[in-house]
């Protein structure tokens, strides 16, 4: 667990104009075992998730529920990833294991 990632949550907000922006919340940063998309065993298993581009690991936070709503910022390289699933481990409380999927920029 040596990445550090952004837990972030994006709400539109209005300006003084009633023009509509998404604004980023970060929810919390904390450091994640971070594993990308390759061709072993675990990520044929799970088929299901054919979008999933990056596997993220971390302790759970105290008081903070992460759900698919919420996005994933990793902090070193600035990439963003949407959050696909979320899972306790072993249903202790202790840790979340997230799929996500990359998200590109579109440039027009």
């Amino acid at each position: 667990m040596n990445k550090a990632i952004q837990i972030v949550s994006t709400t539109p907000v209005k300006d003084t104009e009633g023009f509509t922006t998404p604004s980023d919340t970060v929810l919390a940063t904390v450091r994640a075992y971070k594993e990308d998309r390759h061709g072993t065993g675990r990520w044929a298993n799970m088929a299901a998730f054919s979008t999933a581009t990056s596997l993220f690991r971390f302790r759970a936070i105290p008081g903070l529920m992460v759900d698919t709503s919420f996005s994933i910022i990793y902090v070193s390289t600035g990439e963003r990833f949407r959050i696909l699933s979320v899972e306790d481990v072993r249903n202790r409380g202790m840790y979340y294991e997230i799929l996500a999927e990359k998200l590109e920029p579109t440039v027009r």
